[in-house]
């Protein structure tokens, strides 16, 4: 394969490091899978992932981020996307953005019998931070851009 040419999403191989979420949350989307399509082109600005969501998986624990917009786009498959207080059932062509610092926390839920697909977009704005509001998480960016996992209470995992 060349990164010279167009290349069908599918072909990008799956993204295969572990979540970095801790257990009992990471078995929570181990039926999610990601083709990191901005890493593969090198994009660097921000990162673009092709996402798949079995039946029954969720996209990402209920969550918010300080500095990353984020926005997703719907190719198949009905998932039901969770912002804040509401539900709304989403179709393919649907789509919805995050901004960041909104305190609005959001996830996709496949509830249903197929799988789901969409394009996630995100930013890549350093120092960023994720609250899980109904969770014992927390994930906080470093300078070097890697990630701490800490409980709310800021003790590491």
């Amino acid at each position: 394969m060349t990164k010279n040419a167009p290349i069908n999403a599918q072909q990008i191989p799956e993204y295969s490091a572990k979540s970095l979420y801790p257990e009992p949350f990471a078995s929570m989307v181990k039926h999610r899978t990601r083709r990191k399509l901005g890493d593969y082109f090198g994009l660097t600005n921000f990162g673009i992932n092709f996402t798949t969501l079995a039946p029954g998986s969720i996209s990402a624990l209920k969550h918010h981020h300080s500095k990353q917009d984020e926005f997703i786009y719907i190719i198949s498959g009905t998932p039901t996307l969770v912002y804040g207080d509401n539900e709304f059932l989403m179709s393919p062509g649907d789509c919805f953005g995050f901004k960041a610092n909104s305190g609005m926390a959001h996830q996709l839920l496949n509830r249903s019998s197929s799988d789901v697909t969409y394009i996630e977009v995100g930013d890549r704005l350093p120092a960023d931070s994720v609250e899980y509001p109904y969770d014992d998480l927390a994930l906080v960016q470093k300078n070097d851009g890697t990630w701490s996992v800490l409980h709310k209470d800021g003790s590491p995992y």
